[in-house]
């Protein structure tokens, strides 16, 4: 082998151009359903692994069904099919499970829009105010707020307190994410550690109010 050929093999290859960012409506989306599924643990048999990144098992298991519900419309607009399955079970106190799956041709697709939205989305939210920013940048970072929050109310641990409104996730990132968000909002919110989880709460009262209303979606009125 001649030293030219050493010298070639040896070369480093180039790293793999990053995906062209999201456009504001698909980000929303795309960010909404990545925070969905960090809500919550793995489900058991899925095939995320570190190596594979988050998003690669293509599924999520909810205990609400409008948590279910609000992933598959997201994934509707998004040009994804997924399955959705209900378990049932409990003796006494019955519960629900809500088994949202991806089919395997579709989850590359799938797991490039999430993990797409997720980094663009999150990187919006918690970069500090741009001198000079667009209109439509000033326009969807609190809706992107907004999304994050509607997903953390529908698929997070409540924790509802006199003086507060909590929602317990394992996901630092999406934790940090709340709490900036909460401030584009302009609402105080509070992050402390907890029992293997953290802990994002907010006060009641107008601030609680203030996040709710952001959060709900308003329901299409008739055209007149």
């Amino acid at each position: 082998m001649s030293p030219d050929s050493v010298t070639l093999l040896d070369r480093a290859r180039p790293a793999p151009a990053p995906p062209p960012p999201l456009d504001w409506l698909t980000l929303a989306d795309a960010f909404e359903v990545a925070c969905l599924v960090r809500c919550t643990p793995p489900p058991a048999g899925d095939l995320r692994r570190p190596d594979l990144g988050t998003y690669r098992g293509g599924s999520a298991e909810f205990n609400r069904e409008d948590a279910a519900r609000r992933m598959r419309q997201l994934l509707g607009r998004l040009g994804v099919p997924v399955q959705h399955e209900l378990a049932t079970g409990g003796l006494r106190r019955r519960y629900e499970l809500h088994r949202l799956h991806v089919p395997r041709e579709h989850r590359p697709t799938y797991a490039a829009l999430l993990e797409t939205g997720w980094r663009q989305g999150r990187r919006e939210l918690l970069s500090g105010p741009v001198p000079g920013a667009s209109m439509a940048r000033r326009v969807w970072r609190p809706r992107l707020a907004a999304a994050a929050w509607r997903a953390a109310l529908l698929a997070g641990g409540r924790h509802v307190r006199r003086h507060s409104l909590g929602i317990r996730l394992a996901d630092r990132d999406l934790a940090a994410v709340l709490v900036r968000g909460a401030a584009l909002l302009e609402v105080p919110a509070m992050l402390r550690p907890g029992a293997g989880c953290f802990l994002v709460s907010v006060p009641n009262g107008p601030h609680r109010t203030r996040i709710v209303d952001s959060a709900t979606l308003v329901p299409a009125t008739a055209a007149c």
